[in-house]
């Protein structure tokens, strides 16, 4: 897969490569050096992703992970394929694990061809509910897996594109 760009260069959408997609409870991790994708964990029963959850190629979050995209569409996509997204959000997080804690923020973005979520330009126009679940997903999923996430603010997606421009300068 050789996707080095988080842009698309005529619209500016981004190009978020979905590794885990949703109703899923298998998590899932992209292998660079080794170009595939690597079961990392499996959720337990009755916990599924949400929503279609990817990753932006050519950046790099202080985790040193490319940053996570969390894809509000309607249905779910294949894993490893590639969905052109509008960023409308950021969950803002801080997340410990074994007493190292570092931002891993979640960028939200509605998929361009989604007829559900089409009209979603802000995380206003998301339900509180919606957004709540979403922050509880994750804090549940990250408490599984023996680390603190920590919800520190959200923002639109004018701080999530410049969340993605410092990534790329980072990945570079």
């Amino acid at each position: 897969m050789k996707i080095s760009k988080p842009f698309d260069p005529k619209t500016g959408h981004i190009h978020v490569i979905v590794d885990t997609p949703k109703g899923h409870r298998n998590k899932y991790h992209y292998e660079e050096e080794k170009e595939v994708f690597l079961l990392k964990s499996v959720l337990p029963a009755g916990m599924v992703f949400p929503f279609d959850f990817g990753f932006l190629p050519g950046t790099r979050g202080e985790d040193g992970d490319p940053l996570d995209v969390l894809v509000l569409m309607d249905e779910p996509s294949v894993q490893g394929s590639l969905v052109l997204t509008r960023l409308i959000a950021v969950i803002e997080v801080e997340q410990t694990e074994k007493g190292k804690t570092e931002r891993n923020d979640r960028l939200i973005g509605v998929a361009i061809s989604s007829r559900d979520y089409r009209s979603v330009e802000s995380p206003e126009q998301v339900s509180p509910d919606l957004m709540t679940e979403i922050e509880h997903f994750f804090k549940s999923y990250n408490e599984l897996a023996g680390k603190q996430f920590k919800p520190v603010g959200r923002a639109g997606g004018d701080r999530a594109r410049e969340l993605v421009n410092a990534g790329r300068r980072t990945a570079q």
